[in-house]
């Protein structure tokens, strides 16, 4: 393990198929009731010609990746890994309905000085399509003694 709880080159995937129901039940928690989501009428006249999944549900798909990198360092672990946030995050191409996304989290660098690991993402749909890139920053925080 290279003298931390994770290592460069670990890595996670994740893989869904969007449905209507996500969007609109991450619609009404967020409050993000956008027509690019929701208006089906109004996205028809768009030269996307349909609703579109929130950016911000591919960030909860990068959120699951990152808890599913770091799953296997928790046993024994005398810190607590936390999310800095995420930086660079770009939206590439529209996900549609019924597309199937696959997220890759990959553990790109370890600062053990700082007690931080960054981890570089990719989001592609079932055609191979790179719709999301981004990376995250997690702080490796001392647990109570």
């Amino acid at each position: 393990m290279s003298g931390f709880y994770v290592s460069v080159g670990d890595r996670s995937t994740f893989t869904k198929t969007v449905g209507e129901s996500d969007v609109y039940l991450f619609a009404g928690i967020t409050g993000d009731f956008s027509p690019n989501h929701v208006n089906k009428s109004y996205m028809e006249k768009s030269s996307y010609g349909r609703l579109q999944a929130h950016g911000a549900l591919l960030i909860g798909f990068m959120s699951t990746t990152s808890t599913l990198v770091i799953a296997k360092s928790r046993e024994g672990a005398d810190e607590t890994p936390v999310s800095l946030g995420y930086d660079r995050i770009r939206f590439l191409a529209p996900v549609y309905f019924g597309d199937t996304l696959t997220t890759e989290y990959v553990i790109s660098a370890i600062d053990t000085e700082r007690r931080r690991s960054t981890g570089d993402i990719k989001v592609t749909n079932q055609d191979g399509t790179l719709v999301a890139v981004g990376t995250h920053i997690l702080k490796w925080v001392k647990n109570k003694s």
